[in-house]
C-alpha cells in the first residue's frame, strides 16, 4: 500500500483524489500503483459516494488516505470537488483518477513535469490503455455542432465515420504530445489554481460530460489541456456503473443537453438548443427502448 505514513502537509505539492462507488475490488490496486508512479510525497483523498456498502473506508485507511463519505451521492464531479477541498492548501497539482485505474511506473512524475513546463497548462492527461492494450481515445476535441451531430447519429452504426474520428481526434498523429479540447476525467492532472479559478467541476453534471465541460471552461480561460502519451495508465472500466446501461444512457444524454446549453448560450441560438435537445431526447428514448428498459 502507498504512503505507509502520512507526509508532512507542508512538504506536499501533489494531491491524488479518487471517487469510490462499489469500487472495493479495484480501489486497492489503484492505490497500490501510486508509489511506482511518483517519487514525490502525495496527499491522498478517497471520496465515497456509496459509504453504506463495501469497505472503502478501511481500504483508504490502510493507504493513509483521507476518507470522505458522501451519502447523498452528488455524482462524480461533486465528489471530486469535495475531495479536492480536503487537500492541503499548498498542493499545486491534483491527479483526478477513477479507482478502476492502474498507473504505470513514473506516470505521475511525467505528468507533473509536463505541467510545469508552461504556466498556461491547466491540465495534463496520459495515454490511457484498455485492458487488452488498445488505446482509449482520452484526448478529444470539444464537439462542434457539425461534429457533435454527426457523432451522435452515426457513431453506433458507422464507427469510422469522419465526425466521430474528428471528435476522438483519431486523425491526430499517434503517440505525439498535443493540445486537446478536453481530457478524460478517468485520469487527468489539473493545476490546482486553474481548477479553483473555474470553480472545479460543474456539479450540475451527475455523470458524463463533466470532463468535457471542465476542459472547455479551462480553454475559455486561456489554459491549455495537454495530452502527453509518455505517461500512461490502464483503465479497467465498468466497475462502478456496470449493469446500469439504461440509466447511463439517460444520464449521458441529459449531460449532453446541459453542455449544449452552456456552449451555445447566446439568446439568438435558442433554435439550435431546442432542436438539439429534442434530438437528444428522442435518441435517448430510442436507445433505452432498445435496451428494454
Amino acid at each position: 500500500m502507498p504512503q505507509s505514513e502520512s507526509p508532512d502537509a507542508s512538504d506536499v505539492r501533489i494531491g491524488i483524489v479518487t471517487v469510490a462507488y462499489r469500487s472495493d475490488a479495484m480501489l486497492s490496486g489503484f492505490l497500490a500503483s501510486i508509489p511506482a508512479a511518483t517519487s514525490a510525497a502525495v496527499a491522498l483523498v478517497v471520496a465515497d459516494n456509496l459509504p453504506a456498502e463495501g469497505d472503502a473506508a478501511g481500504i483508504a485507511e490502510s493507504a493513509s488516505a483521507d476518507y470522505v463519505p458522501i451519502p447523498a451521492n452528488p455524482g462524480y464531479g461533486g465528489a471530486v470537488n469535495a475531495a479536492v477541498h480536503r487537500l492541503p492548501d499548498n498542493v499545486e497539482w491534483v491527479l483526478i483518477a477513477n479507482p478502476d485505474l492502474i498507473l504505470d511506473p513514473g506516470a505521475l512524475d511525467r505528468l507533473v513535469a509536463t505541467g510545469r513546463e508552461d504556466d498556461g497548462i491547466g491540465s495534463v492527461g496520459p495515454l490511457i490503455k484498455n485492458p487488452d492494450g488498445s488505446t482509449y481515445p482520452s484526448a478529444r476535441s470539444v464537439p462542434s455542432l457539425r461534429t457533435g451531430i454527426g457523432h451522435a447519429l452515426f457513431s453506433n452504426l458507422w464507427q469510422t465515420n469522419p465526425w466521430t474520428r474528428r471528435y476522438r481526434e483519431d486523425l491526430a498523429p499517434a503517440g505525439e504530445r498535443r493540445d486537446a479540447g478536453w481530457l478524460s476525467g478517468s485520469c487527468v492532472l489539473v493545476r490546482r489554481t486553474a481548477f479553483d479559478e473555474i470553480g472545479g467541476f460543474d456539479e450540475g453534471y451527475f455523470m458524463y460530460f463533466e470532463d468535457v465541460d471542465l476542459g472547455y471552461r479551462l480553454g475559455t480561460r486561456g489554459y491549455r489541456n495537454v495530452y502527453d502519451p509518455s505517461a500512461s495508465a490502464v483503465h479497467i472500466g465498468g466497475q462502478s456503473t456496470g449493469g446500469e446501461s439504461a440509466r447511463m444512457v439517460r444520464a449521458h444524454h441529459a449531460s449532453a443537453r446541459r453542455f449544449i446549453r452552456r456552449k451555445y448560450a447566446a439568446w439568438w441560438l435558442w433554435p439550435v438548443r431546442v432542436v438539439i435537445s429534442i434530438g437528444l431526447a428522442v435518441r435517448s428514448a430510442l436507445i433505452t427502448r432498445g435496451l428494454g428498459r
